[in-house]
This record gives C-alpha cells, sequence and structure tokens, in this order.
C-alpha cells in the first residue's frame, strides 16, 4: 500500500493555463509604431531570395550588384549567375577596383547558418558603399529552384515545396 501525504492547506491553488502568459507573450510585443520603424529598418537592411531573383530577371539594370562573399572553392561549387565573386576578407583591397560606389550593393554568402554575407557588408558599409544582405543566401536560392552556375556549367533543381510555392512563381508575400 502506497501512501501519499495530503496537499498542505498553505499549498497555492493551481494557476490556471489560460490566465499565465504564454511564451510567446512573456515579453509583450512592442508598439504598432516602434514595430513599424523596426520592420522598416530591416527591409532596409535585407532582401530575399525571391525579390533578388525578380529584380534580376526583369529587363534592364536592377539596379544594384550582386556580390557573392564566399571563397573561390564554394563559388566553384555554386553561385547565382551575374554575381561579382568578392571574398570577404578581400573586400578592403578588392572592392574600388570591382563596385561603383554609386551602385548599392546585395551581399550573400551560403545560407542562414552563415554570417559571411552580415560581415561583408558591414565590411562593404565601412568602405561607404549602401548595401543590402540577401536573406538564405545560395542555399535558399537553389532551394527556391534558381538556375545556378558551378565549375562544370548551369544547373538548376525543383523547388523544395518548404521554401517556395512548387507551382506557382508567387508566394503571396
Amino acid at each position: 500500500m502506497v501512501m501519499t501525504s495530503p496537499t498542505p492547506a498553505s499549498a497555492a491553488p493551481a494557476v490556471p493555463a489560460a490566465s499565465a502568459p504564454s511564451s510567446v507573450l512573456r515579453v509583450p510585443p512592442a508598439s504598432p509604431a516602434v514595430a513599424a520603424a523596426y520592420f522598416g529598418a530591416s527591409l532596409a537592411f535585407h532582401a530575399d531570395v525571391s525579390d533578388v531573383a525578380s529584380a534580376l530577371a526583369a529587363d534592364g539594370d536592377p539596379g544594384f550588384v550582386l556580390v557573392d562573399s564566399r571563397s573561390t572553392a564554394s563559388w566553384d561549387q555554386g553561385h547565382i549567375p551575374g554575381a561579382v565573386h568578392l571574398p570577404t576578407a578581400l573586400i578592403p583591397e578588392q572592392a574600388a577596383r570591382l563596385l561603383d560606389p554609386a551602385v548599392p550593393v546585395v551581399t550573400y554568402c551560403w545560407g542562414p547558418g552563415c554570417n559571411g554575407a552580415t560581415r561583408a557588408a558591414l565590411a562593404l558599409a565601412q568602405l561607404g558603399y549602401q548595401v543590402k544582405e540577401m536573406l538564405g543566401g545560395f542555399e535558399y536560392w537553389a532551394r527556391e529552384g534558381f538556375a545556378f552556375e558551378t565549375w562544370e556549367g548551369g544547373e538548376r533543381r525543383a523547388a523544395d515545396p518548404l521554401t517556395a510555392p512548387v507551382d506557382d512563381a508567387d508566394c503571396g508575400c
């Protein structure tokens, strides 16, 4: 026979789950004005893969130059057509030769797990360039089904249904 002790009379009653804030709302959301400033600033610093692809595919000048900030081995493994190869470590000595300071730059690296594009954007901004970072990097470029080049030639993969619509060019974002 197992004996349990009764709950002491001084124990606080259990708080219903509905009255405790969720982990999402434990820190309340920012005011709409603060949120608008934050998200507006975020868009000033970032571009997504689909928007970059759309701008590059449109007729005419996209208004920016795309910079791949990865190593030569990474570039050879796969890069976005039309991108300028400028590894982050070489930015201080080669940016002025490869980039027009009047043209905004969009940087990319491997993907979300890599901050190489952020480091490249910082280096370029410190040199006076207007710069954005392409979210998702080369990984999401390939996963969304956009064409890329390798040292062996062009390649394109089917869109990953977890990253892009399979039967529609527009995700509706």
